[in-house]
């Protein structure tokens, strides 16, 4: 069971103030080693240089979109075990089958609470103390 503390978390939104809004999130749970990006790409290189213990990524996004930064992340050895959370606004259960076949551990809709952030993020790394 990880201290929310020593949890690394990479955030990507294209939207600023979505990644505003998860980073508050994040750190009203006492997570405050975190990352932000705003497309795939950009995060693919930031995780290359600190890997992250958990990302949560938007689904649509410039350039890359949450799908294939997925796919860029499990298959890149470093970052294979690097829990993902793939949000997004919409009930498309196609693209949350197609993220659960890709390796999405979880999926967030979005607009989101704090609560239900807290336990998305525990039910992929396990209770946060």
């Amino acid at each position: 069971m990880p201290f929310a503390s020593a949890l690394r978390v990479l955030i990507v939104d294209d939207q600023l103030t979505s990644r505003l809004l998860i980073r508050g999130g994040l750190q009203e749970l006492g997570i405050t080693d975190i990352e932000m990006a705003a497309d795939g790409e950009q995060a693919f290189k930031i995780m290359t240089a600190k890997v992250p213990h958990l990302v949560i990524s938007d689904f649509n996004m410039p350039k890359m979109d949450g799908i294939a930064f997925l796919r860029a992340i499990r298959n890149y050895e470093p970052t294979k075990k690097s829990a993902f959370i793939l949000m997004t606004g919409r009930g498309d259960k196609e693209l949350i089958e197609r993220a659960k076949q890709h390796g999405a551990n979880n999926v967030l809709a979005k607009p989101f609470t704090v609560p239900v952030l807290k336990a998305q993020i525990e039910g992929v790394v396990g209770r946060l103390k």
